[in-house]
């Protein structure tokens, strides 16, 4: 069979008992983490949320579909949309390094939406989750790394794991889901401009995503036709955003070997920022912390790390939070000026202030060969810090905290999430959620877990 073929078949044929205990376990953390970020945004950045909430209504579709913490029930594909926008809204949410996607972000609407509008158990949307996650990333890792060079790979690469989701809870055979991917293709959609500007497109892209999963999934079932070769057809995906497709990537596991579960490796943020600025965060707080470090003691601070931090993330036009979010060189300045990087350090009066902004003109990023070819398998980077007086500090990590080297517990994961949801729901609320995310596999609705947090 031809790699869409395999992908459809596989995303037909999964169920839950394939799933290993370790899968089920990483899939709760993602969903519970994805969740905080969600209602973090409502706390933190309700305007962004105002605004799809706006949109959502307008469009005012009817169905069985809640926009998390709006009392909103509406369309799969629209709730997978404003979902989306929150889950993402302020950059706290996973990684998956190989394939460069925000993964859950994406998936965790689409597979919500249409497990509720599905009438699915807590085994339904789980699987379907894991199923979104693994073709999500086989497809990202098969057109990266030339593909980031203009897409936002969250969203384009998203849109395939978002139409295996809901497919999978919409009970698509293999021949709907060739149709359902083939229609990912031709709607997947994401540039990367916004990292210029630190703009709503960042957090529509992921919305926008799995809206269009949705509905792919949802004209596979209705009996449209798409290319059942989009993946691999001189003119489909890989070959139109990639310089320089991968497609054995597509197939690791699915083709007769063993099984790689991709969603062992994901990585969960330790920080509200992109992951490209973590390893160089910690190793920035470390530095300070270690050698007692003040402001006024630092002269100059240089961050050797790979390529696409100084081509992508090095921008020094810092005049709202997610572009804040999206600098490297601000992430370290703020690291550097207060000694700690919570979501305090992504406020407007923060990013304004005299001492990080300060900070920031000593802050110089460099590219260096050795830690380029570790990428992307690691966010590698080596922060030096010399100070006034005369003395140079450094520290290099190739794995920031939450990557699969150094991995979140599920403690850590559940203290993440009630910082995160108690400022938007109340901390009994979210202990009520923690509580049941931990048996998620035992609910028979879907839609008494989503009530939580309607």
């Amino acid at each position: 069979m031809k790699p869409t073929q395999v992908l459809a078949s596989f995303c037909a044929n999964l169920c839950y008992a394939d799933l290993p205990d370790r899968v089920v376990d990483h899939a709760k953390m993602a969903v519970l983490d994805t969740l905080g970020c969600a209602l973090g945004t409502h706390a933190e950045d309700p305007e962004r949320v105002r605004i799809i909430l706006q949109v959502a209504r307008h469009l005012g579709a009817q169905g069985d579909a809640g926009v998390i913490h709006s009392g909103l029930r509406t369309s799969a594909p629209v709730a997978a949309l404003a979902n989306g926008v929150a889950c993402h809204g302020i950059d706290f949410d996973d990684l998956h390094a190989g394939a460069l996607t925000h993964t859950s972000c994406v998936i965790l609407p689409a597979a919500l939406a249409s497990a509720e509008e599905a009438d699915g158990s807590g085994r339904d949307f789980i699987t379907s989750f894991v199923l979104g996650f693994e073709i999500a990333v086989r497809v990202g890792m098969a057109v990266m790394p030339s593909h980031y060079e203009h897409w936002h790979s969250t969203a384009t690469n998203g849109t395939f794991g978002a139409a295996a989701a809901a497919g999978k809870n919409y009970g698509l055979d293999a021949g709907q889901h060739v149709n359902a991917l083939g229609f990912s293709g031709t709607q997947a959609a994401g540039l990367l401009a916004y990292l210029e500007f630190g703009d709503y497109t960042k957090s529509l892209n992921p919305g926008k995503s799995a809206f269009n999963g949705v509905l792919s999934a949802l004209l596979a079932r209705a009996g449209a036709t798409a290319p059942p070769d989009m993946l691999e057809n001189p003119k489909g995906y890989a070959s139109a955003y990639s310089a320089a497709p991968r497609m054995q990537e597509l197939l690791r596991g699915l083709d007769g070997g063993p099984m790689a579960w991709e969603i062992l490796n994901n990585m969960p943020k330790p920080f509200p920022s992109l992951s490209a600025s973590h390893t160089a965060m910690e190793a920035t707080l470390r530095l300070v912390a270690d050698h007692g470090l003040r402001p006024a003691d630092i002269r100059r601070i240089v961050v050797y790390t790979y390529d696409t931090v100084v081509s992508h993330f090095s921008g020094r036009r810092i005049d709202n939070p997610m572009a804040a979010r999206l600098s490297v060189p601000y992430c370290v300045a703020v690291c550097a000026a207060l000694r700690r990087a919570g979501l305090e350090a992504f406020r407007p009066d923060v990013i304004r202030s005299a001492a990080v902004q300060a900070m920031l003109e000593k802050v110089e990023i460099v590219a260096e060969p050795r830690l380029n070819a570790l990428y992307p398998g690691a966010l590698a980077a080596r922060v030096e810090i010399a100070t006034v007086g005369g003395q140079v500090h450094e520290h290099e990590i190739h794995h920031a905290k939450g990557s699969p080297g150094n991995p979140f517990s599920m403690n850590e994961m559940q203290e993440k999430f009630e910082r995160l949801a108690a400022p938007t729901i109340g901390a009994e609320q979210a202990a009520r959620i923690v509580a049941m995310v931990e048996g998620l596999e035992h609910v028979g609705r879907i839609r008494d877990f989503s009530h939580l947090f309607a």
